[in-house]
């Protein structure tokens, strides 16, 4: 086991979205593979779980942030080392379907760059009733396409999941280090190097 952990590849996530969408439920149910019930606001926890995806294993560094309002600041020290970004939100609450847009300027505007693999995770479908309040998933797809970087090369990826009934919640990361993956592969063959061979830490 200690050397599958050393030679890991280290890759920091971070999850940003409203208030009370679940930022904490996904990431523990991945994580630790049960459900949080309890709603307490997070202010910031940091999670690691190491995973095997394709050919390498992966030491993962989750970022849970506290949830964003139009107003909040995010922690940029925090943010620092960051290679992908889950903006998750509720399909129960539109006004955090509509801040996902909100989040995503600021990143961009405090980071000074929009070329980060995105994924945006619509949670809570287990509670989706067919009510006319509740997001559809063809609104948050089209959402998704709203969120492409300046030069064209990246498309935010979109999942609907419940972390409660654990639905998509791996399939959510694993599309994450996929972008992730092929952003590095991509930056790699552009620097002269070789696609098969790549390790890039």
């Amino acid at each position: 086991m200690e050397s599958s952990v050393a030679s890991s590849l280290q890759r920091k996530v971070a999850v940003l979205g409203a208030r009370n969408v679940g930022k904490t439920s996904l990431t523990v149910r991945f994580v630790e593979s049960h459900f949080v019930e309890s709603y307490y606001p997070t202010i910031e926890n940091e999670f690691t779980k190491i995973i095997r995806f394709r050919k390498h294993n992966y030491t993962l560094e989750i970022l849970d942030t506290a949830g964003q309002d139009e107003f909040s600041l995010l922690n940029m020290q925090s943010l620092i080392g960051v290679k992908g970004i889950v903006l998750c939100y509720s399909v129960t609450n539109r006004n955090s379907f509509e801040m996902i847009s909100v989040i995503w300027d600021k990143l961009v505007d405090q980071l000074g760059k929009d070329n980060l693999p995105v994924v945006v995770v619509a949670n809570k479908i287990d509670m989706r009733t067919g009510q006319s309040h509740c997001v559809t998933k063809e609104e948050g797809e089209r959402l998704a396409k709203t969120i492409v970087s300046s030069d064209g090369k990246l498309h935010a990826g979109f999942i609907e999941g419940s972390a409660k009934d654990n639905i998509n919640v791996d399939a959510a990361i694993m599309m994450l280090l996929k972008k992730m993956e092929q952003q590095e592969l991509g930056n790699a063959l552009e620097n002269g190097g070789d696609a098969k061979g790549c390790r890039i830490m």
